[in-house]
């Protein structure tokens, strides 16, 4: 058949396949895509005269959880946590003043400490109206959620504890090396060790030491968090808050008596491959709270970042409905 033949054919194919269609039929629509039901919004409050953002996501009649993040990160640390967790639960994840997307004045222009952090957290839960509430701490968010606890106890009605410390018997060697000379001394010589912990390569560490498969950890973690690192100043009120950090190992009897006496429903998820926060301060939770369910995650000082489904699943169990 040659060329031209072709073409008639298919022109002729073509001309069937018009007449055959009604001339008053129109194109099937093509359907939109669907939009999750729950979004992630991006808000921001300002509390005693500084810029508190944070993420919210859910109905605000559902029980509400509050996501403290950890050090060195943001609420970004829940991106994936929160839509799992918004179906059920209204879900407010803050960035602490000088953390993620929150203002982060010098060091000289705002006392930088853990009491400071906690005022502006529970003044924005005042701010959004919240009295009930479950309460989620990775790292940092330990200090500044058990300062809450202590301080409101009957508005807590729940922690979600993930590797945050407690107890003594949970900080690990290295962190325990650093530490505690800064402590003791605060001087050129512990300083320039605890700068170590604001290095990319320790940023990075804390993201994939202990990971199940740390090539499932994206990369934008250890990026993200050490761009807000590296911002001129930061160096010197997250110094301070390194040093500021025995104020709550101070703290910690008061918190144990707390526990005892208000007995909060608990569960504990725990990275068991962190060298920072050590199984053994998961394990010391249950000395206060004999009542707390413990779960292990197969990670490390970040484990939700493989684990987001299994801690979702175990905070339905545990406080959907509360």
């Amino acid at each position: 058949m040659s060329k031209s033949t072709r073409t008639l054919g298919l022109a002729a194919a073509a001309a069937g396949m018009v007449a055959m269609t009604p001339a008053s039929a129109s194109p099937t629509p093509i359907s939109a895509p669907t939009v999750p039901a729950v979004r992630t919004l991006y808000k921001s409050e300002t509390v005693k005269g500084l810029k508190v953002f944070y993420r919210e996501a859910g109905d605000p009649a559902l029980p509400t959880i509050v996501l403290l993040h950890g050090f060195p990160t943001s609420s970004h640390m829940y991106r994936d946590l929160i839509p799992a967790l918004a179906g059920r639960f209204h879900v407010i994840a803050p960035d602490y003043i000088g953390f993620g997307q929150s203002d982060a004045p010098a060091a000289s222009e705002f006392t930088y400490s853990f009491d400071n952090l906690t005022a502006h957290v529970t003044g924005l839960l005042d701010q959004l109206h919240l009295t009930s509430y479950v309460l989620y701490m990775q790292d940092y968010g330990g200090p500044v959620g058990f300062r809450i606890f202590a301080q409101r106890p009957s508005q807590v009605k729940g922690l979600v504890i993930q590797n945050a410390n407690a107890y003594l018997d949970g900080v690990g060697d290295m962190p325990k090396q650093v530490f505690l000379p800064l402590w003791e001394k605060r001087d050129a010589t512990t300083e320039a060790a605890a700068r170590t912990f604001l290095k990319p390569e320790t940023t990075r560490f804390q993201y994939t030491f202990g990971a199940r498969d740390p090539e499932a950890i994206s990369p934008d973690n250890w990026t993200i968090d050490q761009a807000l690192l590296d911002r001129p100043g930061t160096d010197a009120y997250q110094l301070d808050l390194l040093a500021n950090y025995k104020t709550n190992v101070a703290l910690y009897d008061s918190w144990h008596a707390a526990f005892r006496k208000y007995q909060p429903k608990t569960l504990i998820v725990w990275g068991k491959n962190d060298p920072f926060f050590i199984p053994a301060g998961a394990e010391a939770f249950k000395r206060d709270l004999p009542k707390a369910k413990l779960v292990w995650l197969d990670g490390g000082h970040f484990a939700l970042e493989e684990n987001v489904g299994l801690v979702a699943h175990e905070i339905d169990l545990a406080f959907a409905g509360e």
